[in-house]
């Protein structure tokens, strides 16, 4: 594949095969971002586990102590009284059938749905439209629950979700390039310990395979872990 002059150069302050430390791999995100705008910046995880097992499909969320730097559309799909509550929570968006008719028909100006359970019946009906979206509120994720206006304050506040894929890769953003790099750091780590805690029993050996942060368009740069 060929690649872009500017790609081409911020390649070139990577060592090849060296493995950096958290706070150097962030500092090298932010000088290789290839792009004009403030790139987001994503850590992968390549982890030893078998999705296809249940007690391995690794699956949650955290609040990022410096959260994303990215602004997040909510909406609550709740019954009554809860309906004032989540917009006085700080919600973008609450209801119940007229929000779920508006989904139904094309409507999609958010990014995270929290539902409380007892609306789960009606959002299921929505499955093939919200599923492939990533859209389906899950309580793994807290975004199933009947304290609205905490998981709305953790969204808000730089909640992210992270899942392992059918290949055990995770990805997630840990912040924008215009973040100063301990805090980068600082929420790469705090990532890296949940993801840590979250081993499965069964796995034997090395847990995580490889770990690469990057930029928007930029280049992979490998982390030294444990």
């Amino acid at each position: 594949m060929k690649r872009s002059k500017n790609y081409n150069n911020s390649l070139a302050l990577i060592e090849k095969g060296k493995k950096y430390s958290a706070v150097e791999a962030c500092e090298l995100a932010k000088k290789t971002t290839t792009v004009k705008y403030d790139a987001s910046i994503r850590v992968s995880f390549n982890l030893n586990v078998d999705p296809r097992q249940a007690d391995q499909q690794i699956r949650g969320a955290m609040v990022l102590p410096n959260g994303t730097g990215r602004s997040q559309k909510v909406l609550v799909v709740t019954r009554g009284a809860n309906v004032d509550l989540a917009l006085k929570s700080g919600a973008d968006y609450a209801g119940e059938k007229e929000v779920l008719d508006q989904i139904k028909g094309g409507w999609f100006d958010f990014d995270v749905i929290v539902a409380t359970p007892d609306m789960m019946g009606e959002l299921g009906k929505l499955g093939k439209i919200l599923g492939p979206k990533g859209l389906m509120p899950n309580p793994k994720t807290g975004t199933v629950t009947t304290n609205i206006a905490q998981a709305v304050e953790e969204i808000k506040k730089g909640k992210v979700e992270y899942r392992v894929d059918k290949e055990g890769n995770i990805n997630c953003l840990i912040g924008k390039s215009s973040f100063d790099t301990d805090k980068l750091a600082e929420n790469f780590n705090a990532l890296y310990g949940t993801i840590v805690k979250a081993r499965p029993a069964a796995v034997k050996g090395t847990f995580i395979q490889s770990c690469t942060i990057s930029s928007n368009m930029g280049p992979g740069i490998k982390v030294e872990v444990a």
